[in-house]
């Protein structure tokens, strides 16, 4: 495969809009910010049972996954929206509380088609007002139906998003099966990742719908991430669910960029439940051998998984939160 160039920028800042888990305790740590929603410029919303009669509008978390990107280079910083969360409007009363706006987006990357990672794309729109003319990049399989086929239980079929809804509130769809580049080839989306692990053998019970039968789709082939190399430091990757396998992911945008150095993998590494438990111990010494200076898993990783990476990397550890900002 003929390597992409990726252009380094000078500094990436990714803050998680929805996620798992939220924590008004957390500190500053290291290239974390932690947002403060109890200071006097912090918004404030009615709570009739508390003495004076409002609260802070905290934020909300919910089993999803959204970051707001912002790159920059020289003096010029660009925001990209990666994924949406499951809540209709989560993504966009998260932004507000924090002070973003979705019109300052530029462009919108969807990791894959399950709904805990789109379903926020109708806040964004109805925040836009009618003018959701940006350009949201996906893999092909995105709009495939799916369910989960789990033993001596009745399938449960997936929410799936609907392309006429997108298309309808003004999104420009643009589907690639293959590598591509945002920002003038300072962002990468992986497209459709190699899958070279041994361990890493994909979600057993995922189910599509093809040629009017369900079959098995153990791979989510439309599991993409985001690639950013900081300069002088190393490459970003981020995930979102990472149903290509978290170190599948990390070696293909080494392979992608000919860029050794891993500085931070974040996101959703899917590590969580008695499918993917067992191999915890693998991912994590094959995590080992990059060397990454910033790990922040969430979402869907998983407590146990969660636990034995902060353990295995105290140093490059960060617990991530709602509101948490990355300063890369």
């Amino acid at each position: 495969m003929t390597t992409i160039p990726l252009e380094p920028v000078d500094a990436v800042s990714i803050t998680s809009i929805v996620d798992n888990v939220s924590d008004m305790l957390l500190v500053d740590q290291g290239p974390a910010k932690r947002p403060s929603m109890s200071g006097s410029g912090a918004a404030r919303i009615p709570a009739a049972f508390l003495e004076g009669g409002s609260i802070a509008d905290a934020l909300k978390a919910e089993h999803g996954f959204s970051a707001l990107i912002s790159i920059t280079e020289g003096d010029t910083t660009h925001k990209v929206l990666f994924d949406a969360g499951i809540s209709p409007d989560g993504v966009a009363e998260n932004m507000r509380r924090l002070e973003f706006t979705p019109k300052d987006i530029e462009a919108i990357v969807l990791s894959h088609g399950h709904f805990d990672h789109t379903t926020g794309m109708d806040g964004i729109a109805k925040a836009l007002g009618g003018t959701a003319k940006l350009p949201v990049l996906i893999h092909p399989e995105f709009w495939i139906r799916r369910r989960l086929a789990i033993p001596g239980r009745t399938p449960m079929e997936i929410p799936s998003t609907s392309k006429s809804a997108l298309r309808g509130a003004g999104f420009e769809i643009i589907e690639e099966r293959q590598p591509s580049f945002l920002l003038d080839g300072s962002v990468l989306i992986t497209g459709e990742v190699d899958r070279t692990t041994d361990f890493e053998t994909g979600f057993k019970i995922h189910q599509a719908f093809h040629n009017d039968q369900w079959q098995p789709d153990p791979l989510v082939l439309d599991d993409q991430a985001v690639v950013i190399n900081v300069r002088g430091k190393g490459l970003v990757v981020m995930t979102g669910c990472g149903h290509a396998g978290i170190i599948n992911i990390i070696k293909y945008a080494q392979k992608l960029t000919d860029e050794d150095k891993i500085y931070a993998v974040l996101g959703g590494f899917h590590l969580n439940g008695p499918l993917f438990e067992p191999i915890i111990s693998s991912v994590i010494e094959a995590m080992k051998a990059f060397s990454p200076e910033v790990l922040m898993p969430g979402h869907c990783t998983g407590w146990r998984a969660t636990h034995a990476i902060a353990a295995a990397f105290p140093s490059a550890f960060i617990q991530g939160s709602v509101g948490t900002r990355l300063e890369l």
